[in-house]
């Protein structure tokens, strides 16, 4: 079976700028590769500045896979990602081209490369559920999942309602933890995984610079557009990193300083789990982001035999 590559890592580590040199020079050497993205909120048209979405001009020809897909209305469903995700890898396989997904995403990255099942939805329970989040908060409900879970309750910060609502879904679904949903790591495909370490205060610099850019980009136009197309009615989109924020600095809760920092903030906080996420992988081989050599070492992984080292 044809292999997968897989560009992983923290939020500004340079994950989308690899993936197109790595395809580039893949393509280069009689391997056509093509992107597949693997993060969440890249999946929803019209969140290009926020998300950090490559522009046409900066994915330099290679084509890429599943952005632009979801209206912003719609609630994000890791299943469908599967689905349509296996389709896009499989199809590049039979035609020849290496699929190299790319994202921040944890569970995308999983639900895309591993045997992973995941249970359905009752949309009684879920609306019982979500009724409840609306009522009591996030932090009643996570103390339940904490009774119930331990081990998920660690794994899923108590201000995130949507994750919440769904681990005590599948609980009361399945009648087992939600953690026995995450089986250990078995890949679907042979997958070479390429993972982009930073040190943590110069992470934090280029998040802190990023924010700062998207900000000179227009994010605070790109949101108050995206509002009058009915953002505030996405219960996945309208809670994504910095659209949140310029939300609520729009509905003069926030001033606009303050959104842009606790931007910074929030993203910071979500770098620390990606990489705690990808750090129990024991399939990820790390290469430091700033490595002068970095797209060489990339290429002599991604060309290795799968389970080689």
């Amino acid at each position: 079976m044809s292999t997968v590559i897989a560009v992983v890592g923290a939020t500004a580590v340079g994950k989308s700028d690899l993936a197109v040199e790595l395809a580039l020079r893949l393509t280069e050497h009689g391997a056509p590769a093509e992107i597949v993205n693997a993060d969440s909120m890249q999946l929803y048209r019209g969140m290009d500045i926020g998300t950090a979405k490559l522009t046409v001009p900066e994915r330099r020809g290679v084509p890429h896979h599943l952005l632009d897909v979801w209206d912003i209305t719609q609630t994000a469903n890791v299943a469908d990602y599967q689905r349509t995700a296996r389709a896009v890898i499989d199809e590049l396989h039979a035609s020849g081209r290496t699929p190299i997904l790319v994202g921040g995403s944890g569970l995308y990255v999983r639900a895309a490369l591993d045997e992973l099942d995941f249970p359905g939805t009752d949309p009684k329970v879920r609306a019982r559920l979500e009724a409840e989040l609306a009522e009591r908060g996030p932090l009643a409900l996570h103390q339940r999942l904490a009774r119930l879970d331990p081990a998920a309750a660690a794994a899923i910060l108590p201000s995130n309602g949507r994750r919440i609502v769904r681990a005590l879904e599948v609980i009361e679904i399945t009648g087992g933890p939600f953690t026995a949903t995450m089986p250990e790591h078995v890949s679907r495909y042979p997958c070479v995984q390429i993972g982009l370490s930073a040190p943590r205060p110069e992470l934090d610099e280029r998040i802190e610079l990023r924010v700062a850019r998207m900000w000179e980009a227009g994010l605070v136009d790109e949101v108050r557009a995206l509002e009058k197309a009915g953002l505030r009615d996405g219960f996945t989109a309208s809670r994504a990193l910095g659209y949140a924020q310029v939300l609520r600095f729009l509905a003069g809760e926030y001033t606009e300083e303050e959104a842009k920092e606790e931007t910074v903030r929030a993203t910071r906080r979500f770098a620390r789990r990606q990489e705690s996420w990808f750090r129990r992988d024991p399939r990820v081989d790390w290469l430091p982001y700033d490595a002068p050599d970095l797209l060489d070492r990339a290429f002599a992984l991604a060309t290795r035999q799968p389970g080689g080292h």
